[in-house]
């Protein structure tokens, strides 16, 4: 199954799939029962891990393991969690990630923008949705229905965690993101851009970004 999913063909691949993301890392089992992936989540999961679970969704499948699927999510979900835990670590994981995947200030990076990875990019949109849900899906329900990022912003403007000029801001730069990312792939180029593209639109997300967490990022 594996090498069916991710086989390079004429038209890309299906699915590149990362077996080290798997509960347990490379030690875990490939394949978990849903009662020990639901013990994992509640009891052993890192945050972002919780954070990967507000994008997951059933794609095809049996309906009743579909249906406890979303029960242990949305349980997992919509726990109290402490609020400054919760800002520490997605902070930390943010930073360790622009570190490894994102451009460099020196050498032939310089002047460079990574459209997801570097500071005011798609990643920083998604975790700022994704932060959103964690801290507040404990007493708003209604935020365990969406998976997709864009459809995650306009529910956290709905429920006031977002005002409505920044869940603007923030879905229009990732449609915009989104877009030239697609244009870059389909032409087979990197998803380094010159770093004068979209920089009024960086700026916002950026600013954006410390209002939320109240940090220079």
């Amino acid at each position: 199954m594996m090498h069916m999913m991710a086989t390079q063909t004429a038209t890309g691949r299906l699915y590149e799939i990362d077996t080290q993301l798997r509960p347990d890392g490379a030690s875990g089992m490939l394949v978990s029962s849903l009662e020990s992936f639901g013990h994992y989540q509640q009891n052993k999961a890192w945050t972002w891990e919780h954070q990967a679970l507000t994008r997951a969704r059933v794609i095809v499948g049996d309906a009743q393991l579909a249906g406890e699927f979303a029960r242990i999510r949305a349980s997992v979900l919509a726990r109290q969690r402490d609020p400054e835990d919760l800002r520490r670590d997605i902070i930390e994981m943010r930073q360790k990630m622009r570190a490894a995947m994102g451009t460099k200030p020196a050498g032939n990076q310089a002047g460079k923008f990574h459209l997801k990875q570097d500071a005011g990019g798609m990643v920083d949109i998604e975790f700022i949705a994704q932060y959103g849900v964690l801290a507040n899906a404990a007493t708003r329900p209604q935020l365990l229905q969406a998976t997709a990022t864009r459809k995650l912003l306009r529910a956290l403007q709905q429920c006031g965690w977002l005002s409505e000029t920044q869940a603007d801001i923030l879905y229009n730069a990732y449609a915009t993101y989104r877009q030239r990312s697609h244009q870059r792939a389909l032409q087979e180029q990197s998803s380094t851009l010159d770093g004068n593209e979209f920089a009024g639109l960086r700026a916002q997300v950026q600013q954006i970004w410390q209002q939320i967490f109240s940090i220079k990022s």
